[in-house]
């Protein structure tokens, strides 16, 4: 039961940012899958620690003000390990929109930590690598 629940935890998490066919991304959503004092980690050429309100922020008004549109990403292939309330979850993952007026594709790596809460499993903290 456990793995599924991770699983509906992590669709919600990459639907949040989905702003095809002119519906609204709910980047809010993030606030309820992550805990409050989350850590989210963008490694690469800028690498930048946020905490939850600073990685909703821009990513909001990114996908609400029409500069990203028809965007998606979406999990590839993952390996889910469980160990009582504590899980780890390393997956592929592809992504598309338009930014700008240009059309662009990528993908990369994410990594996703899970704890078990008294309100269900949550996103304790989050890492990702672009692919260049």
């Amino acid at each position: 039961m456990s793995k599924n629940e991770i699983d509906v935890v992590t669709a919600e998490f990459f639907a949040a940012f989905d702003n095809r066919g002119g519906r609204a991304a709910d980047v809010a959503r993030i606030r309820r899958l992550v805990l409050p004092g989350g850590v989210i980690v963008k490694t690469g050429p800028e690498f930048t620690a946020y905490t939850v309100e600073e990685f909703i922020e821009p990513r909001e008004r990114l996908l609400a003000e029409g500069r990203l549109v028809e965007f998606s990403e979406w999990e590839t292939s993952e390996r889910t390990e469980i160990a009582g309330d504590i899980a780890s979850r390393f997956g592929e993952y592809r992504k598309s929109g338009t930014l700008d007026g240009e059309p662009f594709e990528g993908g990369g790596t994410k990594t996703i930590q899970f704890v078990r809460t008294p309100q269900g499993w949550r996103i304790s903290a989050f890492a990702w690598y672009d692919h260049p």
